[in-house]
């Protein structure tokens, strides 16, 4: 007879890298995605959330995704992106922070500069630090894990998830202000949400960019009918801008738990992002 009880994966469980990534996209990437009744609620912790991949011979521990998240809303820690700044710069885990290369190595072998971090923690080595890249393949935060151990750091820990499963369980990313301009010179399929209220965009003397759709908190749902969010390709780059923080995260959030995994907002006004367009050496159009 066959056994259809579901097996349960145990809290903090160790799974290996493809079956962590198949698994989230089996579970509808760990949340539950909505068509109705915006705000979509928070997505709920599940086995994959609590997931870790427990490699073997590492010399510093593994966060879940779950941990991470706590870690994130309570400001706890320095959470540095093992990138290098460029694609730090475009999408990145909320707070974050990155600091410059260490000095001759190949790119293949890019890791970051212990005395950067040195700088970041004053000299703390009992500092919380935590370390992420580009998912469970990613050596990067290995490496520069490995040079804060040998540097007499005791308290470094890495989220080696990464930024791939932060997007896919269903959370959003920040974005600095440079980043957009030269993005969407180069990537024409890109998309720009406007979070703003319609009173505000009425009376605002600056149009932040050009082709911008706008979508309130709350307005998601319509939203994915109505073609001012990319159905046919849930993988497309969006941006999320508001009046600040608060309103861009917001409705980021909501449509990063609609199945959209390619989704960013900016954490400051338009007025700075008006002003980031000539650092980013292009005209800011589309």
């Amino acid at each position: 007879m066959r056994d259809n009880t579901r097996k349960r994966v145990p809290r903090g469980s160790a799974l290996g890298p493809g079956y962590v990534l198949l698994l989230a996209a089996a579970l509808g990437l760990g949340g539950i995605t909505t068509s109705s009744g915006d705000p979509t609620p928070p997505p709920p912790a599940s086995p994959i959330a609590e997931a870790i991949i427990g490699e073997a011979g590492e010399p510093t521990p593994e966060i879940s995704t779950a941990e991470m998240v706590r870690l994130v809303a309570g400001r706890s820690g320095l959470i540095i992106d093992a990138r290098p700044y460029e694609e730090f710069a475009v999408s990145h885990i909320p707070g974050a922070v990155t600091v410059a290369p260490k000095p001759g190595l190949a790119m293949s072998q890019y890791t970051s500069d212990v005395g950067g971090i040195d700088k970041l923690t004053r000299g703390d080595k009992a500092a919380m630090i935590i370390l992420y890249c580009n998912g469970p393949f990613c050596g990067k935060n290995k490496r520069v894990a490995a040079d804060l151990v040998a540097a007499g750091y005791t308290n470094v820990r890495r989220y080696q998830l990464g930024i791939p499963v932060w997007r896919a369980l269903g959370h959003a990313t920040q974005f600095e202000a440079e980043a957009i301009w030269s993005t969407l010179d180069k990537d024409k399929t890109a998309v720009v949400i406007d979070s703003r209220e319609p009173e505000v965009l009425g009376k605002e003397t600056l149009t932040a960019i050009v082709g911008a759709r706008h979508i309130r908190s709350g307005e998601v749902a319509t939203a994915k009918d109505d073609g001012r969010l990319p159905m046919l390709d849930h993988n497309t780059r969006i941006f999320v801008i508001g009046k600040g923080e608060a309103e861009a995260r917001t409705v980021a959030e909501e449509i990063a738990r609609n199945a959209f995994h390619n989704v960013s907002f900016f954490a400051g006004s338009i007025e700075t992002l008006q002003q980031s367009r000539g650092r980013s050496g292009t005209a800011g159009s589309r």
